[in-house]
């Protein structure tokens, strides 16, 4: 399938910049988003991730260490073809199209990233919703963190055109795509977002079957769980928590860094569905109580300039 159009549904962390980066690399992305205020929410995100793609580009020209796979294909980039590359960020921010009607951002998708909240009935409600608007050629992408396709799979009305695409944060960087499809699935979809990664940038990791949280969240998922049980258990604090991963392991950051960079809402959204979160005093219902406070209080995480750090 020849995929042009892309449309990102949610403008979190990663839908930000599963946008961004899809239009960097030349396609035609629209960002659905529920509401007036969440487009303005998203502007914000949008801007930063812009300043970081420059700033790293042109910070290529003298230090190669600087190098996003991302972004290029090498670090050894002449400077004439860096300025071509920071104009096409540019023109990439400006091609982008924010919108919360339906018509407008799937009437004519070939490819569908949803990346909205990770809560099953949120997920079912979006499906349903534009079942009706999509052409019969698109293909539906999740990007759930820790959800199996196969459990949103009948709320799509074409399983056999759904499967999840999951990216690491910082994809401009951090530039795997996890492709995981389900017993439905057709080989002629699954493919065809595999090349649809590859052409974004991006390093395929085609999974052989369905895995609560793929690869990478299957390992990252446990260890931040541990970082907010000792925190939650009051054993230590955030920064000796850190301090103990980054120099007991040469980590350049430490869990709550990195929950910082994810966002709390998703990793609120994680320890609540569980079902050891509905026991009260529970080390996961602590956990939860612990980000919910700070979600609350407006400290999200690094988009939002304070989550467990504060970020300028």
């Amino acid at each position: 399938m020849d995929i042009q159009n892309v449309t990102v549904a949610g403008g979190g962390v990663l839908g930000s910049q599963i946008a961004l980066q899809s239009a960097y690399k030349g396609f035609a992305v629209t960002l659905w988003l529920r509401s007036e205020g969440s487009i303005e929410r998203t502007r914000p995100k949008l801007e930063r991730l812009r300043g970081i793609y420059k700033q790293s580009l042109e910070a290529l020209k003298t230090d190669p260490a600087a190098f996003c796979r991302g972004l290029t294909d090498s670090a050894d980039v002449p400077a004439d073809q860096i300025d071509e590359l920071i104009a096409r960020v540019d023109a990439a921010f400006d091609s982008l199209v924010l919108t919360t009607d339906y018509e407008q951002a799937f009437g004519d998708a070939d490819l569908v990233i949803e990346a909205i909240a990770e809560v099953i009935d949120e997920k079912d409600a979006f499906y349903t919703a534009i079942a009706d608007v999509l052409p019969e050629r698109t293909i539906l992408c999740t990007n759930s963190s820790t959800l199996l396709p196969s459990a949103m799979a009948g709320f799509t009305g074409r399983p056999e055109k759904f499967l999840a695409l999951h990216f690491a944060n910082n994809i401009w960087k951090n530039n795997t795509a996890e492709v995981m499809g389900t017993a439905q699935t057709s080989p002629e979809s699954y493919q065809a977002v595999v090349e649809f990664a590859r052409a974004i940038g991006m390093i395929p990791l085609e999974l052989k079957k369905e895995q609560p949280g793929y690869l990478l969240n299957s390992m990252l998922v446990p260890f931040l769980n541990s970082a907010e049980a000792l925190l939650a258990n009051d054993v230590a604090d955030v920064e000796t928590i850190d301090k103990a991963w980054m120099l007991g392991t040469g980590a350049p950051l430490g869990p709550f860094r990195i929950l910082d960079i994810v966002g709390l809402t998703t990793a609120y959204n994680i320890v609540a569905a569980s079902p050891a979160a509905q026991e009260p005093g529970s080390t996961a219902a602590r956990i939860a109580a612990l980000l919910k406070q700070r979600i609350d209080e407006g400290k999200t995480g690094i988009n939002a300039g304070e989550g467990f750090y504060k970020y300028n």
